[in-house]
């Protein structure tokens, strides 16, 4: 029988159903042009190859500043929140405008300790009126940054102190020796800023339940529970107690982990 030489259809192809694949010759003449729709398809397939590069990338950096403004607020409001320092109440502690990391959660769900080293909001009246801040054409984006927890808070409504009495406690100021004492136990304050001698400043407190008491390190530039006795006894309410100082961010050759200095407060007893 003579050889059947006729070309078997192949199967039709790119999803085109009944439509068989065009062959390509031996000779090298070029297959017929393709439908209009398939050109129209793979010129919008080209474009989308030329621009997708740079599309891609903006997409994934778009990802990741809003992972990273969502994952810092979330820090912030539960976690961690940055403060900068502006005063000299806490040297050698602290310096003027370092910037410190806090901790949020303390005094709950953690507790407070003696010598812990705490940011709390001015309820009190202890700071005067901040001035109304002044606006400029950035200052919408200083104000987001802050919000969000990538720029430290720079409110000058609160403060930051050392815990040196808790609920219960008997604090006097000060024995024979001039120590602090609490709950009869002298103290030997290691933190205590010693380029002055720090001046006594008497006084006989038992803090209150849900408050504390609150002293700066530089004794003798501190405005601290000493100078407010009127308001509140002096005495710092557990809820107006934002965190604990964790650690000290900035400037670069001061990072470090803020002590509460446990030693010093070893030998004291519970409060009554």
């Amino acid at each position: 029988m003579p050889e059947n030489n006729a070309p078997t259809p192949e199967t039709p192809r790119d999803g085109v159903a009944g439509t068989a694949a065009q062959p390509v010759t031996d000779g090298g003449t070029a297959a017929p042009p393709s439908s209009p729709e398939q050109s129209t398809r793979g010129s919008s397939k080209a474009k989308d190859g030329a621009r997708s590069p740079i599309f891609v990338w903006l997409k994934e950096v778009a990802t990741v500043v809003v992972i990273a403004v969502v994952l810092s607020f979330l820090i912030k409001t539960f976690l961690f929140r940055a403060f900068y320092i502006p005063s000299e109440s806490m040297v050698n502690t602290l310096d003027v405008n370092d910037r410190i990391f806090v901790n949020l959660l303390v005094p709950e769900p953690f507790s407070l300790s003696r010598g812990d080293v705490v940011v709390f909001r001015d309820t009190q009246g202890w700071l005067a009126a901040a001035p109304e801040k002044e606006s400029g054409p950035f200052t919408w984006v200083q104000d987001g940054l802050t919000f969000v927890g990538l720029l430290p808070d720079s409110s000058e409504q609160h403060l930051v102190k050392r815990v040196i009495g808790l609920p219960g406690d008997h604090v006097i100021c000060c024995d024979d020796a001039s120590k602090l004492t609490i709950n009869g136990t002298p103290l030997d304050e290691t933190y205590v800023n010693t380029a002055e001698e720090p001046q006594v400043r008497g006084f006989d407190v038992v803090v209150p339940e849900g408050k504390v008491w609150v002293m700066g390190d530089n004794r003798n530039h501190s405005a601290d529970s000493r100078s407010h006795q009127e308001v509140n006894g002096g005495f710092v309410d557990l809820v107006d107690v934002e965190g604990k100082a964790a650690v000290i961010a900035w400037p670069l050759n001061r990072i470090s982990v803020l002590e509460n200095y446990p030693d010093v407060y070893r030998n004291v007893p519970a409060g009554k």
